[in-house]
């Protein structure tokens, strides 16, 4: 029975260290790692890049972190912007309206026969027609009855020339505003960002990191500068065109005015040359 058990035993030890698990086996202790020195300048670069991706890029906060020239360069921008839309609205109205006039005066002294029946069918509502008929009424009156008829003619275009040309500077009023606005606005806008991304290679250098997420918020700060005179320039150069056109169109109707005022002044004439010349011969 003894011999039996001291059999056993041993059996029984193996068996135990045979099943023992390998985790309960100690793991080697690592040695030691230095931290690298350069470790805190790696996090500062890691916390700043954080900081620029959490931040919200929509234009108002691009616009509230520029640098203060280039803030000052969009609001010149954007006021410029306003001023172009501001003469665009006024300068449509200001038109549709004195197309209208003459076209309805023109239509109403198309089939008179004096100068006097024009005057009373056109009135003071249409200022280029009534003008027009003022000069030539003058003109008549200056001359007397003894003028000759080329010489009357002659001066009364002279002062319908006049006329046509003031009717003209007032409705070119505010187009140099806009070809000035068309043809600087991108380089204001050049300028703006070429001194913002100067601004970021200068935070580069501080930093000392070419990290994109550290970099890229004043970049784009800076090319939204661009963006702007783009957006104040190119309606600019559009809407300018289009004035140029209108413009033309309607100081074609004024030479016609000035046409049809002279038309009805030769008639006169020549009424007032028969009449004298029947009463000469009576």
């Amino acid at each position: 029975m003894l011999l039996a058990c001291a059999a056993f035993q041993p059996n029984a030890i193996s068996a135990q260290t045979v099943s023992t698990p390998p985790s309960a086996v100690a793991a080697p202790v690592a040695p030691p790692q230095s931290v690298p020195p350069a470790g805190n300048e790696h996090a500062t670069n890691l916390d700043a890049a954080k900081f620029h991706l959490d931040r919200e890029y929509s234009p108002w906060s691009m616009f509230l972190g520029a640098d203060v020239l280039v803030k000052a360069v969009m609001i010149g921008l954007a006021l410029a912007s306003l001023v172009t839309w501001t003469i665009f609205f006024a300068k449509t109205v200001q038109i549709s309206r004195a197309q209208k006039r003459v076209r309805v005066a023109l239509s109403d002294i198309s089939e008179m026969r004096t100068l006097s029946e024009a005057q009373l069918a056109v009135g003071t509502g249409n200022a280029v027609l009534a003008a027009f008929l003022k000069a030539a009424f003058h003109e008549v009156r200056l001359s007397g009855n003894g003028a000759a008829e080329a010489g009357i003619k002659e001066r009364a275009a002279s002062r319908f020339a006049e006329i046509s040309r003031a009717e003209a500077r007032a409705m070119r009023q505010g187009m140099a505003i806009l070809a000035t606005i068309g043809a600087t606005s991108p380089f204001v806008g050049l300028f703006g960002t070429v001194w913002g991304i100067m601004n970021s290679f200068i935070g580069i250098s501080k930093a000392q990191t070419t990290n994109l997420a550290v970099v890229a918020p004043g970049i784009a700060e800076a090319l939204m500068a661009t963006a702007i005179g783009l957006v104040a320039a190119i309606p600019a150069v559009i809407i300018y065109n289009h004035f140029s056109r209108v413009i033309k169109s309607y100081l074609e109707l004024v030479n016609r005015s000035s046409g049809e005022v002279g038309r009805l002044l030769s008639r006169d004439l020549d009424r007032t040359h028969e009449s004298l010349f029947t009463r000469a011969a009576e």
